[in-house]
């Protein structure tokens, strides 16, 4: 078993990000920097902690997120290949911008050191060998839903396709994207998401964070564009990046004075399930053989994490970065496109690129979930 493979995806290529191997993996220090401002707010036990993040402070601020992500510059995000073995001080994708006159490649190579994190997602202690993973391609199939799919488009509409959309995001001076879905909250205001795609693990939280529900190909926004104000994630991932606990949400500004779920609607989201059972996963996955332009599900029965590394349930899905935060829904009905969240896309094990991971939704993300809806 070996180092585990992030889910987000740069958007554009920047320079600092694929390349030759990088060899000689810097340890890891784990600590809040300076200019990072969270509120942390306790609850009953450490592990339903709950850190917050003021992101867009003003009208101003908001404006300026939006502005930075042009239609253009979102239409430039090409896929490129996953950044498993980029290894990261101060955080998980720390020292990436510090990185220059390194272009894009077909792959990327090198060693990470063992038993740390990489980019957000579990490391096992293996080295990387740097093979690049054989992903099939993607099946396209009619507007009938499959019970079990490894990864295909989503034809068939319903809610799912207005609730779920691309997040876009600044961490260390590059972009980013990840997926997100609106949820129904108190707010109206809400979307959940993994905690990598809020915040950089123990590092820096997202900057110029921005939601665009129903995405469409070429940067299209056709329900709004959404800056958040607040962010929020548990305790445990902006500790100590727990994978377990892989777990974002945001509350969102508003766009044109009307709130997010009042134009897209929401799914709802529920809390210790029961373990196992059909799921449906979305995203928009963005490295090959996907190009982030179109929304992706996969469908099957979950799992516990044959390595007993976290306390996630996995699935088989080819989804790619990009994906990364994409709703899993229990109860879903194809037919509305609507079930409850009970998970969401975090990480892939190196070796088995077949299987995505999902936190397990209970006590904590409760928690997370109580204060964030009321942000």
């Amino acid at each position: 078993m070996s180092l585990s493979t992030p889910l987000l995806t740069a958007v554009p290529l920047v320079t600092g990000l694929m390349g030759p191997a990088l060899i000689g993996a810097m340890p890891v220090q784990h600590h809040d920097p300076a200019h990072t401002v969270a509120k942390r707010v306790v609850h009953t036990a450490k592990r339903t902690e709950v850190v917050e993040h003021v992101a867009a402070r003003s009208p101003a601020e908001q404006r300026r997120v939006l502005d930075y992500w042009t239609p253009a510059r979102m239409a430039d995000a090409l896929p490129i290949d996953m950044l498993g073995i980029v290894t990261k001080r101060d955080g998980l994708l720390g020292g990436l911008a510090k990185k220059t006159g390194i272009t894009a490649a077909p792959g990327l190579t090198g060693e990470t050191a063992t038993g740390e994190k990489a980019t957000g997602e579990k490391a096992t202690g293996d080295k990387v060998t740097g093979q690049k993973a054989k992903i099939p391609v993607p099946r396209l199939q009619s507007a009938r839903p499959l019970t079990t799919t490894s990864g295909s488009r989503w034809l068939t509409g319903g809610a799912v396709t207005r609730t779920t959309g691309r997040v876009f995001l600044t961490v260390s001076g590059i972009d980013f994207v990840c997926s997100a879905s609106t949820v129904k909250s108190a707010s109206r205001d809400l979307v959940v998401t993994a905690g990598h795609c809020v915040k950089d693990g123990t590092g820096e939280w997202a900057a110029n964070w921005q939601f665009v529900p129903g995405y469409r190909g070429g940067g299209g926004h056709p329900y709004g564009q959404y800056a958040a104000r607040r962010m929020f994630v548990t305790g445990p991932w902006a500790h100590s990046a727990d994978d377990s606990y892989d777990v974002g949400m945001v509350a969102l500004t508003t766009a044109e004075s009307r709130h997010v779920t009042d134009v897209v609607g929401a799914q709802q989201i529920a809390f210790n399930a029961a373990r196992g059972g059909q799921t449906f996963g979305f995203g928009f996955p963005a490295d090959p053989p996907y190009d982030g332009e179109h929304l992706v599900y996969c469908a099957g029965r979950l799992h516990g994490d044959p390595y007993k590394q976290t306390r996630d349930q996995g699935i088989g899905c080819d989804m790619t970065a990009g994906s990364s935060g994409g709703p899993w829904l229990s109860g879903f009905d194809p037919a509305t496109g609507t079930g409850e969240i009970t998970s969401l896309s975090s990480f892939k094990y190196s070796d088995d690129q077949r299987t995505m991971y999902g936190p397990y939704f209970g006590d904590a993300a409760k928690a997370l979930f109580d204060t964030a809806q009321r942000a």
